[in-house]
């Protein structure tokens, strides 16, 4: 596993915003990610910025990942709706994730965290660009 860097601070102004009971589930999302972007040949570093008041992570080689809430308050990684990423973890991975719409992947509190099909999610979006 990679060294998760330290959290900017507009960062953590971010994720103060959202619920408390969402935050650590985003923070570990945010390390798997770092960590898998370690694993994509070309990826280079990760870039860390924030869009649309989200937590965004992206990479040369794939399509940037937001980290936030449903409207329901859900944690979710959050995918350009305009990829092939979230139908193409649907149609592999529905038994292991849940899904919003064509833009989201859902990540429940009260059930155990999907680490592995959460990473193939996250490496799908990081390497995207290789694929096409």
């Amino acid at each position: 596993m990679t060294q998760t860097p330290a959290i900017p601070d507009d960062i953590l102004a971010a994720l103060d915003t959202l619920p408390n009971s969402a935050r650590p589930v985003l923070v570990r999302l945010r390390g798997v990610i770092f960590d898998v972007a370690s694993t994509v040949p070309g990826a280079g570093d990760v870039s860390e910025t924030l869009k649309w008041g989200q937590p965004s992570y992206a990479v040369s080689t794939g399509t940037p990942l937001r980290l936030g809430v449903t409207k329901t308050g859900i944690p979710a990684l959050f995918v350009h709706c305009q990829t092939r990423v979230v139908s193409d973890a649907r149609s592999i991975l529905a038994a292991d994730l849940q899904f919003e719409g064509n833009r989201a992947v859902l990540v429940a509190q009260d059930t155990a965290f999907p680490e592995a099909a959460l990473r193939q999610v996250i490496h799908a979006a990081l390497s995207y660009r290789l694929a096409r």
